[in-house]
């Protein structure tokens, strides 16, 4: 579904009928991480009850306020062509009730939803200007997903964790605890930003436009100097070079984040798309709203940990491979070591001839691919 309209200078797109997914559940996309959580987390008694008793403690009724006053609220009047792209994502999506969405004044190319209550999606100015049509309802479908998932309370109460981090980092035991909480939050959600990047394809239904959108957020506006394959072989260098030091610096960059880096986004989308998963979806295959109260926590947690574990045989990772040569036993392990921390080892002169020891080449032939140091940002 689609308007066919041309709007705001961007890209005119014909309009087409896209499939839909009547009483889609959302464990169809989500990424097996994020759904042993959340099928744990709705087994809990009361657990929604109690989040949204915090409501009252949480600023969810203020930021609500914020965007109505401050913000433009989406309607027939006001972005009609973002109305319709939200319309047809939770008709696609089958979503009942179309969550309010707001265009903020914010030149960073950004889009959330937050929300105890009632979910609601906000996207900025920078990202509405940056994306074509077909890059935008992906981005819409994206945030649809993250409605029909439920991550807009997890999201919100991830939010006000980290200002209370904030607020009490003079308080050392506090702050620990809270920031423990925390790190583990952004573990899930940026698992569930994954998840959310399936569902904007499943809207979309269209690989390339996500993968450009992807690609503008990380390079802006310069679609001619930039291709997609270049971009997935980033993704690849980055999975693959490098040493043991390359890989602790990964994981150093990536816990303040909340969302995973953008070449990591669009290579983990792409595999979901090239995969057997997303064509029984689109040959309406997937399971059902209706059958969400039978699922196991039990197979839910044996999916995610046979996925952890699969990933980490088939990861091109120095430390991966150290962790699969850890439970297969190698014999050469100490030498495997020491080899990829051959910068710092190196630093001390061996003895000629000295047996046992590696060769003064240290990791030769392994390249030190430095980490994406970035301050964290809440990019789509």
């Amino acid at each position: 579904m689609s308007d066919g309209h041309e709007h705001n200078g961007h890209e005119h797109v014909p309009s087409r009928q896209r499939r839909r997914f009547p009483g889609i559940s959302s464990r169809t996309y989500e990424h097996p991480a994020d759904r042993s959580a959340l099928v744990a987390l709705r087994k809990l008694s009361g657990f929604d009850t109690v989040f949204k008793a915090l409501s009252g403690l949480l600023p969810e009724r203020s930021l609500r306020l914020l965007f109505l006053s401050d913000s433009v609220r989406v309607s027939d009047q006001q972005f009609s062509h973002l109305n319709v792209m939200l319309r047809d994502a939770c008709y696609i999506l089958d979503l009942e009730k179309v969550p309010p969405m707001y265009v903020n004044q914010d030149p960073v190319p950004n889009a959330m939803c937050i929300g105890l209550d009632e979910p609601i999606i906000v996207v900025t100015t920078g990202l509405v200007e940056l994306l074509d049509e077909e890059e935008m309802r992906a981005v819409v479908g994206h945030e649809v997903g993250h409605a029909l998932s439920g991550h807009s309370v997890y999201r919100t109460i991830l939010l006000f964790l980290t200002s209370l981090a904030v607020r009490v980092a003079w308080i050392p035991l506090g702050n620990l605890a809270i920031m423990a909480i925390v790190t583990g939050l952004r573990e899930w959600f940026r698992k569930s930003e994954l998840s959310a990047d399936r569902a904007g394809l499943l809207v979309g239904q269209d690989l390339q436009a996500s993968m450009r959108g992807l690609m503008k957020i990380a390079g802006g506006n310069h679609l001619h100097e930039m291709n997609v394959d270049a971009f997935l072989e980033q993704a690849e260098e980055y999975e693959a070079g490098g040493d043991l030091r390359d890989s602790v610096l990964k994981i150093l960059n990536v816990l303040p984040r909340s969302h995973p880096f953008t070449t990591v986004r669009a290579a983990e989308l792409k595999k979901w798309a090239e995969s057997r998963d997303y064509q029984r979806v689109m040959d309406g295959h997937y399971p059902r709203r209706d059958e969400d109260k039978d699922t196991s926590v039990r197979d839910s947690w044996r999916d995610s940990a046979n996925h952890y574990t699969t990933h980490v045989k088939s990861s091109k990772d120095p430390l991966m491979k150290l962790v699969t040569d850890l439970a297969g036993g190698a014999g050469d392990l100490g030498d495997r070591v020491r080899r990829g921390f051959g910068g710092f080892t190196n630093s001390s002169p061996k003895p000629p001839g000295d047996p046992g020891t590696p060769g003064s080449s240290g990791a030769s032939g392994s390249s030190d691919a430095q980490g994406d140091d970035q301050p964290p940002r809440e990019d789509n």
